[in-house]
């Protein structure tokens, strides 16, 4: 990954700034997007040098369209988009939830993944090559009660990785991730809601932050070719075992 321009969405915080911690290890130039931007410029300040932080509503497509020329303009290039940001409210059953908040969580889970792709896809096609990945999730595949925006929204990044995979696959690299349950502040948001049965897991059962980041990283090199145009979950042992997270 040396001085290769990596994209973070949703970097303020969980997986998605132990990802921009990871990169940066491993020697990318790495772009933080969020929209807490004093978060993000604390981050980066930490990071040093190879990072900069872009003050971004994934929802926003002028906002994040012009995060990504700047981005470009910095740097020359964009090598991989990580679609990582997403929020968890409403939590509430489908007879009670806002609609304004609903929607909300839709613009940014699902329509600012598409944002990030559309705005990164002509840069990657300049250069004849990329690597966008999509944080997917189990609530992509089956429902759960009080998460009706969350699971639709998931279903539909998974369905938009597809279809960018489809279109684009014979030279961009599309993957997806579902990294299971992760120690992150999301959890203590679904703990304290108490609906469904992921809100009464204990929050050790959770595995930390830094493995979905380490295996985003892995995803970008050559081992993870082989899982082009597909969703690598962190449930299977085996994926865990090539990654190196477990013996």
């Amino acid at each position: 990954m040396r001085d290769r321009v990596v994209v973070l969405t949703g970097a303020s915080r969980g997986i998605g700034a132990a990802a921009a911690r990871v990169f940066a290890g491993a020697g990318a130039q790495v772009a933080l997007l969020a929209r807490d931007g004093a978060a993000v410029e604390a981050l980066a300040a930490e990071i040093g040098p190879c990072a900069r932080a872009f003050g971004c509503d994934m929802a926003d497509w002028t906002a994040v369209s012009g995060a990504m020329a700047r981005i470009a303009a910095k740097w020359g290039r964009i090598d991989v988009l990580v679609n990582n940001a997403g929020v968890i409210e409403p939590i509430a059953r489908l007879e009670e939830a806002d609609p304004t908040t609903w929607a909300r969580l839709i613009g940014i889970n699902l329509t600012g993944v598409f944002h990030g792709m559309r705005a990164v896809l002509p840069v990657m096609k300049r250069q004849g090559t990329g690597t966008v990945l999509t944080l997917s999730s189990g609530a992509a595949h089956r429902p759960l009660e009080g998460w009706s925006a969350y699971c639709a929204s998931k279903a539909g990044a998974a369905m938009l990785t597809s279809a960018l995979h489809e279109e684009e696959g014979h030279w961009l690299r599309v993957m997806a991730l579902s990294p299971g349950t992760v120690a992150t502040d999301m959890q203590r948001e679904i703990r304290a809601s108490g609906i469904n049965p992921v809100s009464r897991l204990d929050f050790a059962a959770h595995i930390p932050a830094e493995w979905p980041a380490r295996a985003l990283l892995w995803m970008c090199g050559p081992e993870a070719d082989s899982f082009r145009g597909q969703e690598i979950s962190l449930r299977d042992t085996e994926i865990r075992r090539r990654i190196g997270l477990e013996a």
